[in-house]
């Protein structure tokens, strides 16, 4: 049985990354050259999905399915979230306007957060800023009403993807069992 995750966030935030760290399969990634260097610098950008694989030790497989973070292609979001266990959120808080980005995807992908089928992945941290960046989500939470885990990781780092994997898995098995499903 495939069980889906999507990863969602900004442009830059580590989706692609993040799935090549993990899969099982070469990714199939959709990258194209990136024209928009306003909102990021980085030379190529994801434009309609990024895939990968793997595979679970009870025979299962997790599909990963990496979204665009544009918003222009915010028409695609609903139709690759279909049907996902839940999501992944990265944000890069190198970024001035990471806090305004989590907003916004979360209120993108809202029926994932009040679900609980959603988990936060920080990246490019400083550790003298972990305090503070634990304060911003925290009081973002608390004003969205939502109680998401958050985690500092490193989309290139397989230890830190899978923490995240995991933690939304536990999450969204807990909220099936208190709905009674």
């Amino acid at each position: 049985m495939a069980i889906k995750v999507i990863f969602v966030g900004p442009m830059g935030a580590g989706k692609t990354t993040a799935i090549a760290a993990i899969s099982d399969i070469p990714p199939v990634a959709t990258e194209a050259r990136n024209h928009d260097k306003t909102m990021h610098v980085k030379a190529t950008t994801t434009v309609a999905m990024d895939y990968g694989e793997l595979s679970l030790d009870d025979g299962n497989k997790l599909s990963l399915y990496g979204i665009p973070g544009q918003r222009q292609f915010s028409f695609i979001w609903p139709i690759v979230s279909k049907g996902a266990l839940g999501g992944i959120l990265l944000l890069d808080c190198s970024m001035s306007d990471w806090a305004e980005q989590f907003k916004f995807y979360i209120d993108s992908f809202r029926s994932l957060a009040n679900s609980g089928a959603m988990v936060v992945g920080l990246n490019r941290v400083e550790e003298d800023d972990k305090e503070t960046v634990s304060g911003v989500i925290q009081d973002c939470c608390e004003n969205l009403e939502l109680a998401l885990p958050y985690f500092f990781m490193d989309p290139r780092d397989p230890q830190d993807v899978n923490l995240l994997l995991e933690a939304l898995v536990i999450n969204a098995e807990l909220d099936h069992i208190l709905q009674g499903e």
